[in-house]
């Protein structure tokens, strides 16, 4: 079951990362982090988590409330989607100019994974095309993609043969998903990780349903 933590925490480095680890350590998953204020040296953060079944959320006020000057304002189940609005915001920036629209999501979407980048790629007769992509993407083509086409989305393995020399050079964790129909995908990168969990992939393919039956439509 998913909740949102509201958090009073002091402003400085790595306050937020001991916060997750403590976490991390009883079993829950952060799924969203948001910054809602700073003022005066503090903090206020709500954070979206994943709880395995069986736990009381009162263990994730025990573990955010055991690292020195944090203080849990609020534990509230939460259902809604992940930083609703940058989804909202994205398909309605394709809606209107959908001929852009598969730049304008390569674009967009490591800013709302955090990942490091995105391409569009598809496969026709053996060949793969590299549709869009964002800024930050990497120099070197990709000449096979043999894990096309793709039924769901999935997390890919990094070190396989197929993965540009530079990507596995850079430690890039990878995760893909079917942009509208197999032959078409959405893949991402994180040069360096952290690797992509569950709840990134499943958020990955949502959007790229949403944005596919907007093109496609």
């Amino acid at each position: 079951m998913s909740f949102l933590i509201r958090v009073q925490l002091p402003d400085s480095p790595g306050t937020l990362g001991a916060v997750a680890t403590a976490l991390g350590g009883i079993g829950a998953d952060i799924l969203s982090v948001d910054v809602v204020e700073r003022e005066a040296g503090v903090a206020i953060d709500d954070l979206v988590v994943d709880l395995p079944s069986g736990r009381l959320p009162d263990v994730l006020i025990t573990a955010a409330e055991s690292i020195e000057g944090v203080e849990v304002d609020a534990v509230r189940p939460y259902a809604g989607l992940l930083d609703t609005h940058r989804e909202l915001e994205l398909v309605e920036e394709i809606a209107a100019e959908p001929g852009r629209g598969l730049a304008t999501l390569a674009e967009s979407v490591p800013k709302i994974i955090r990942a490091g980048w995105a391409l569009v790629v598809a496969r026709e007769n053996g060949k793969v095309h590299q549709l869009a992509s964002s800024g930050a993407a990497p120099e070197e083509p990709v000449k096979e993609l043999p894990w096309m086409p793709v039924e769901r989305a999935t997390v890919l393995d990094g070190e396989d043969s197929w993965v540009p020399a530079a990507w596995r050079e850079l430690g890039t964790e990878l995760a893909t998903t079917p942009l509208g129909k197999p032959d078409r995908a959405l893949l991402v990168g994180r040069p360096g990780g952290p690797m992509f969990r569950a709840a990134e992939v499943a958020r990955l393919a949502h959007l790229a349903g949403i944005v596919a039956v907007v093109l496609d439509g």
